[in-house]
């Protein structure tokens, strides 16, 4: 009798774990959304300090201003704000602004809000589409570790380093690394690194962001002032409005 309440207790602990393995793209993506439906904030505000990094050894530091409201909005107001310049990104579309005008629109999957944001607070058959479109291929899933913790890798096979490819933690299911190829010729590789995770109201964010080049480090972002799930007016977002509508209540100078 012992042994077969022993045998009934081992499988309920590892049944359920066992039956939610998660072998393609798919499951990821649903399993990312299942962990924090419902609970994940809607919308994020913080000042974002940045260091570009250049060729001949040189940094360059700016401080932007961003109010993100998921999915799939984001505006980013540039310092000094009377300059009028930034760029947002809504409805599908990134739009630039120069001198309070908009300056030029395109059609934009921005990969990183996608991933780091909007998987939580969009329907999964819209972020599997919005990664298809970005070209990962959902066929390839393997898990590696990343910062010595474990990872599932999306869009390559063990040992590619060079196809477009998603890292993802494992125990939070936070996006945490992505490479891509960029260049003529795709000949180089494009890294991102979301680093630094803080809990927030539900979900997390990841303080500090870093891309690189062929290895290199070319740009840090570094996130403070950060508020989640504070009130957004929806006309921050209206290309229209983009020097008239009221900025202060994000904007913490």
């Amino acid at each position: 009798m012992k042994t077969l309440k022993l045998l009934i207790l081992f499988l309920v602990i590892f049944t359920p774990a066992y039956a939610a393995k998660i072998e393609n793209g798919e499951q990821l993506v649903a399993a990312m959304h299942k962990k924090y439906a419902g609970k994940w904030y809607k919308t994020l505000t913080f000042v974002q300090k940045n260091t570009s990094y250049k060729p001949d050894g040189s940094t360059e530091n700016s401080i932007w201003y961003e109010a993100m409201s998921a999915p799939g909005r984001l505006r980013v107001d540039v310092d000094p704000l009377a300059s009028g310049n930034g760029f947002m990104f809504a409805n599908g579309q990134q739009h630039n602004f120069k001198d309070g005008k908009l300056a030029g629109s395109r059609p934009m999957v921005h990969p990183l809000m996608v991933l780091g944001f909007d998987v939580y607070a969009q329907p999964v058959e819209k972020t599997i589409s919005q990664l298809k479109e970005i070209k990962v291929d959902l066929s390839l899933l393997h898990e590696n570790t990343w910062q010595g913790q474990p990872v599932y890798v999306l869009g390559a096979k063990q040992g590619d380093l060079n196809s477009m490819q998603i890292w993802v933690d494992k125990k939070n299911l936070l996006f945490v690394r992505m490479l891509q190829p960029v260049g003529k010729n795709k000949e180089r590789i494009q890294e991102t690194q979301f680093n630094k995770y803080e809990k927030a109201k539900g979900g997390w964010i990841a303080i500090e962001v870093v891309f690189l080049l062929d290895g290199k480090k070319t740009f840090l972002e570094e996130y403070t002032d950060v508020q989640v799930n504070v009130p957004l007016d929806p006309e921050l977002y209206n290309t229209d409005k983009w020097m008239t509508v009221d900025r202060k209540y994000y904007v913490k100078k």
